[in-house]
């Protein structure tokens, strides 16, 4: 093992000490250029609603909530200016960076519109960044606080843990808001703030810096990407063509000059450091930081006009999608690393798909289409953003999944402990995420380059382009994504001669998305798009995905395009095994899913047939929470208490738009036969079976301890009709709380649901989870981001950091001073065989 590593670690010194690439004939840099998001103005009514409910909603209700975040830097702040503090905050690995996520979601609102207030907001944010940033340049809250505890994941001391401290990381996002607010305000107060620690990084890590490591260069890439796509931007901003080579060097040694040896998140492949970045040929570990380094990739590739980053990512996206892509675009199927698992490993209740992740494939799926000039690109960022992304958060901007699965059964907890959307998260990587995605797509709409225009995402709008050396108005008009049809006006200054590339999405052809992985059942839609200039049906060329017509425009042309929707049926690859007799119903880029809101029975208790879906099927509008969204009534078969199957009509909705009427269930998959139905229907977990016996320092004598493991799953944390233990009248007093399970269990996941009856009994101060180490017992090794919260009203979750299987259990309970401390139920959910 070591002998590869020392043999990468010789080329890659003699890469990172080359001189940067000579430029081709043609500045480097993707050959398609965005039309700029501040430059285009939204007129439709999906992605304007949004916007504004970014403004109203969620940019206030995130600032709000990174508050703590917020109070890191002040208390940095103060300390570096001479304070003493009394009461630091306590450290906190990267919750930084989700300010700096809203802080740079919050400057693409002002790009679009001057917001004074929220621009003095800003401004004031950013001297406190400022004041925080140590005089070498140095910028970790935390680690100016506790400059040399020992802190778990992130070592003792600055640098000394890189794979799951989150330094770099956080600077990252640091650089992207600092970009942002430089390109939306024109202020270089934020901008110089990371230009210095974008210098101060480079020079600890690959020159040297007496007050770290030794002074040797650290010569490691970090644990969690994000800084190298955003040195890119840094680069881009400041014209310093050094931070770019930073970022070359970045990616360069991952997998190279290091690599860590041990299991789930601490294995080689976990932050991708299984080998070179430029040998890697399928997505593996954690989706999230995966799709980042890809991205990164794309950019350091492009902006140094350099292709040998390329084959990799064509390799690695074409495994996704053949064999690791979920239906709705969501990666990283799988828990424990919230990441890649083995081909067609594809769980539809037990999914993953972190809301960050579908975010990072829009991400890198948007470089590879401005690399590549392919609209199959923007075909699977379009399914990835349209379904998993924008379920990641509710209609009304403050209600969040972390978790996307492609099931639920109403009851059984699968969003960090609630079956239901949550208000925030104390890992809030995935709202903050969505907070600077939403503003972006108006600058995912149309790109230029030297032939004309091409036609990417859809949305009614206007903007301005020099098309065929000319200034160009664009208008377009469209009800996407429920409908197909789509107008496009040009209005040249005079007229000129380009080519206009309008995409045609996959979804028109046998298939939803790119990929082996799903096929339509019954083939090819009946109708071709078609398109027409002004009025007259057109030939058209198709050129890697779109259709393309060049010749002279004048002011008031107009082109058409028609988009056939018909509703459709998807079958899977047999190679996914939850897949096995089930289909799934789509229209358009819009995966849809059964919910039981909609319906009179659970959801796993209908049956749909692909023929019936393809040819019966209705639209019909429906509103849910002031969006119309056009719903699918088909036929089906549903499942009565006696077993017999009953004609009933099924009505689904978009799956973005599922769990904004609370807890229900769901499902995507749906059975197309009946035995399938019947092995899946209602098959609900029963955490009361798992358990042999539980047991308790001191047991209030009107409660149970067997309460705590009884299967009932509680409404909230003052839920009275169910039994629970308490200490009562122990205030103040530790306890502790044993099972004992009936077998050996590999753990997926530990959940406590904390009583509190706002008096005598109170969720906890604290509390610990212990696990049998011979005749004693040893501390839970969390998953890096996890944490022992006390929230009521949903289920408290922590997960391994490794896999383990256990048969006892020990939580280690400390109340409150004045309160006794209760449980209403604790669940053991186990690894899926």
């Amino acid at each position: 093992m070591k002998l590869p590593l020392l043999l990468y670690a010789a080329a890659a010194l003699a890469a990172i000490s080359a001189p940067l690439p000579c430029p081709a004939a043609e500045a480097p840099g993707y050959p398609l250029k965005p039309v700029s998001f501040e430059r285009v103005r939204l007129q439709d009514s999906f992605w304007l609603p949004r916007l504004e409910t970014q403004r109203r909603v969620l940019t206030p209700y995130a600032f709000e909530k990174t508050e703590e975040a917020l109070s890191d830097l002040r208390a940095a702040a103060r300390l570096l200016a001479g304070e003493e503090l009394q009461n630091p905050p306590p450290p906190h690995r990267f919750r930084t960076s989700d300010l700096f996520k809203v802080m740079e979601g919050a400057a693409y609102l002002l790009a679009l519109e001057r917001d004074a207030e929220l621009e003095r907001q800003m401004d004031a944010i950013i001297e406190v960044v400022a004041g925080a940033q140590e005089p070498d340049g140095y910028l970790n809250a935390t680690r100016t606080l506790y400059p040399d505890l020992a802190i778990g994941m992130m070592g003792d001391g600055r640098y000394t843990y890189v794979d799951h401290s989150h330094e770099l990381y956080i600077v990252g996002h640091l650089y992207e808001a600092a970009v942002a607010y430089y390109r939306a305000t024109g202020k270089r107060r934020l901008l110089d703030v990371a230009d210095k620690n974008a210098k101060h990084v480079r020079r600890v890590f690959f020159e040297g810096d007496p007050n770290y490591n030794g002074g040797k260069p650290v010569m490691q890439a970090p644990g969690h990407q994000e800084i190298e796509l955003a040195l890119v931007r840094l680069a881009e901003a400041t014209g310093d063509p050094t931070h770019l080579k930073t970022a070359q060097r970045l990616l360069d040694i991952r997998g190279v000059t290091y690599a860590p040896d041990g299991q789930g998140v601490n294995s080689p492949s976990y932050a991708q450091q299984h080998r070179p970045v430029t040998q890697q040929q399928v997505p593996a570990g954690h989706a999230v930081r995966a799709t980042y380094l890809y991205s990164g990739m794309a950019d350091v590739g492009a902006m140094l006009g350099v292709d040998h980053y390329d084959q990799a990512l064509q390799d690695i996206w074409r495994s996704i999608v053949d064999t690791r892509m979920h239906i709705t675009g969501g990666l990283g199927a799988v828990h424990g690393i919230e990441g890649f698992g083995p081909e067609y490993e594809l769980p539809n209740a037990d999914a993953f798909n972190e809301t960050c992740a579908a975010v990072g494939n829009v991400f890198f799926n948007w470089r590879m289409f401005l690399k590549q000039q392919d609209a199959k690109f923007l075909d699977v960022a379009e399914l990835a953003l349209y379904n998993n992304a924008l379920a990641g958060m509710n209609l009304a901007g403050n209600r969040f999944f972390y978790v996307n699965p492609l099931a639920a059964d109403g009851f059984r907890p699968f969003n960090h402990g609630r079956p239901e959307r949550s208000p925030w998260f104390g890992t809030a990587c995935c709202p903050t995420n969505l907070a600077r995605l939403i503003p972006q797509i108006p600058g995912m709409l149309f790109a230029t380059d030297a032939e004309g225009l091409s036609l990417c995402l859809f949305a009614a709008c206007r903007t301005k382009a020099k098309l065929g050396g000319v200034e160009t108005q664009i208008t377009e008009e469209t009800n996407y994504p429920f409908d197909g049809t789509i107008r496009l006006q040009l209005d040249p200054k005079t007229p000129a001669r380009f080519a206009v590339r309008l995409r045609l999405p996959t979804w028109t052809t046998d298939r939803l998305a790119p990929g082996e992985l799903y096929r339509y059942a019954g083939g090819k839609p009946d109708r071709a798009p078609r398109l027409s200039v002004n009025g007259t049906q057109t030939a058209f060329t198709a050129d890697r995905g779109f259709a393309v017509i060049e010749r002279e425009w004048s002011a008031g042309d107009e082109l058409v395009l028609e988009l056939p929707m018909p509703v459709r049926a998807s079958a899977c690859r047999s190679e996914v095994e939850a897949n096995h007799g089930r289909l799934a119903v789509s229209r358009g880029p819009l995966v849809y899913c059964l919910e039981s809101a909609d319906n009179q029975r659970h959801a796993f208790n209908y049956l749909v047939r692909a023929d019936a879906v393809r040819r019966e099927a209705e639209l019909r509008d429906l509103t849910i929470d002031g969006l119309q969204v056009t719903a699918i009534a088909t036929p089906a078969e549903s499942l009565s208490g006696d077993g017999s199957l009953d004609a009933a009509t099924a009505t689904l909705i978009p799956y973005f738009a599922w769990n904004n009427r609370g807890a229900g269930s769901m499902a995507v998959w749906l059975p197309d036969n009946a035995q399938t139905l019947r092995d899946g229907a209602l098959q609900i977990d029963d955490n009361a079976q798992r358990f042999a016996s539980a047991q308790a320092t001191h047991t209030f004598d009107q409660d149970s301890v067997q309460a705590m493991i009884d299967g009932r799953l509680p409404k909230h944390s003052f839920d009275t009709s169910l039994p629970r233990w308490t200490s009562w009248p122990r205030r103040g007093e530790p306890q502790t709380l044993t099972v004992q399970l009936k077998q050996p269990t590999p753990l997926r996941t530990v959940q406590v649901y904390w009583y509190d009856d706002h008096g005598g009994v109170q969720v906890p101060e604290r509390w610990v989870l212990e696990v049998p180490a011979g005749d004693d017992w040893a501390p839970f090794k969390l998953y890096n981001t996890d944490n022992y919260s006390v929230t009521p009203d949903q289920f408290n979750v922590v997960h391994p950091a490794e896999p383990i299987t256990v048969e006892r259990l020990r939580l280690r309970v400390w109340p409150q001073p004045d309160a006794a401390a209760g449980v209403l139920e604790l669940v053991v959910e186990p690894e899926s065989d």
